[in-house]
């Protein structure tokens, strides 16, 4: 049993957000997979009620023409002439029983390893941004807070001058 070596950019180069998920092309996990993808398609739909709706579904046109305009994919024939299907994280987890190869167990787990940490990224990253909006909210907090102590001396001061302002004595013209 041989290591599979392959960098985790790769991987994470395949892995789109598509319907407020993490997804992977059924062509990308061919490839990676080193598979045919209609021997890919051919299996999913042999064992079709191992892949509920979040664990894969067909992309429809609008969703093409969106990752074509944003160069996700290169074209609409580089998908094979139908209508893609993209899997989620258990998707991918599902396809190494259903493809029973080696290859495909290993690259599974290296894939599911690359979603964890990407997860992970995600969620350190959501916390660095709360806490960095809370000391936002702190500063805006404080920059109320100073001028209004700036707006307090500036009526102390006028107060102090019309105090010590006195009547002029002597002559008026």
């Amino acid at each position: 049993m041989s290591q599979i070596i392959i960098p985790n950019e790769i991987i994470t180069n395949k892995i789109y957000f598509i319907r407020n998920q993490k997804v992977m092309l059924d062509r990308d996990l061919a490839e990676l997979y080193e598979v045919e993808p209609r021997r890919l398609r051919e299996q999913v739909k042999r064992n079709s009620t191992k892949f509920p709706e979040h664990f894969m579904f067909r992309l429809n046109e609008i969703e093409i023409e969106l990752m074509v305009s944003q160069n996700a994919i290169t074209s609409k024939q580089s998908l094979g002439g139908s209508l893609p299907y993209v899997f989620t994280e258990h998707g991918v987890l599902q396809l190494a029983s259903v493809l029973k190869s080696e290859r495909a167990t290993q690259m599974s787990i290296k894939i599911i390893e690359v979603f964890v940490s990407l997860r992970d990224f995600l969620t350190d990253n959501l916390n660095l941004k709360l806490e960095v909006d809370m000391i936002k909210k702190k500063l805006i907090n404080h920059d109320k807070n100073i001028e209004l102590v700036f707006t307090y001396l500036d009526e102390l001061m006028d107060k102090q001058e019309n105090k010590f302002e006195r009547t002029k004595i002597g002559y008026k013209k």
